[in-house]
């Protein structure tokens, strides 16, 4: 688990949050096929996440590279391709519910992990060129701003790494941070790591041409906020 990576520490340095981020996973086979990858890398993350946040399950998105942004828990759930279930037709999740543990997967879409530090609510999104054009960042604000009674000034924002110029022709990065600023985020951090430059430590959709894992970004919040 990697949960103490500097690039997370604007969250973790908060009281009552937690995030965590599962990069490249040695000696589990990749393919084309994303399901099939998923499924073996399945048994290492929920290790991972049992012993890293005590916690048996997380809440999922469909992922579909959209604006969609759903609240947990929510009922309408469908099982995915690896055998888990999703909430369908979303690329973000967001919960005002100590405890419950949001997950995302990624190989260059950005992970985008948020924090209010007002109501203790959080989001995790996957944004990459679409999602990023679409404005999912946005999107997620105004559903915890509506949801949870949400400010963008107790908002604390962190992207993770993704693929970034010269190794991919649009800085979805970029407008990350711009889409931030208009909203007012009160923190947005971003490190800048690239992951198509080190294979060791990332999965890059690109650069491995599909044959390859994804990496798992994790929050949980709300306690002791």
């Amino acid at each position: 688990m990697t949960e103490a990576l500097s690039f997370l520490d604007p969250i973790n340095r908060l009281a009552g949050f937690r995030a965590g981020w599962i990069g490249r996973l040695d000696g589990v086979e990749a393919t084309t096929d994303r399901d099939q990858t998923l499924a073996r890398l399945r048994p290492h993350h929920e290790a991972i996440v049992r012993r890293e946040f005590g916690a048996d399950r997380w809440w999922r998105a469909e992922q579909v590279h959209g604006r969609g942004v759903a609240e947990v828990p929510v009922s309408g759930t469908r099982l995915a391709g690896d055998g888990l279930p999703v909430v369908p037709e979303v690329d973000g999740l967001v919960t005002s519910k100590p405890g419950e543990l949001l997950g995302i997967y990624v190989a260059d879409c950005g992970a985008i992990w948020i924090a209010d530090r007002g109501s203790g609510a959080v989001g995790l999104l996957h944004s990459g060129k679409k999602g990023s054009e679409l404005g999912i960042l946005g999107e997620a604000i105004r559903t915890m701003t509506d949801r949870f009674g949400s400010k963008p000034a107790d908002l604390v924002v962190v992207l993770g790494p993704c693929i970034r110029p010269p190794d991919y022709e649009i800085d979805f990065a970029a407008m990350i941070a711009e889409q931030a600023q208009l909203a007012g985020v009160g923190e947005f951090h971003d490190r800048g790591d690239n992951t198509a430059r080190d294979l060791s430590l990332h999965y890059s959709y690109r650069i491995e041409k599909g044959c390859t894992g994804r990496m798992l970004a994790l929050i949980v919040g709300g306690e002791n906020v």
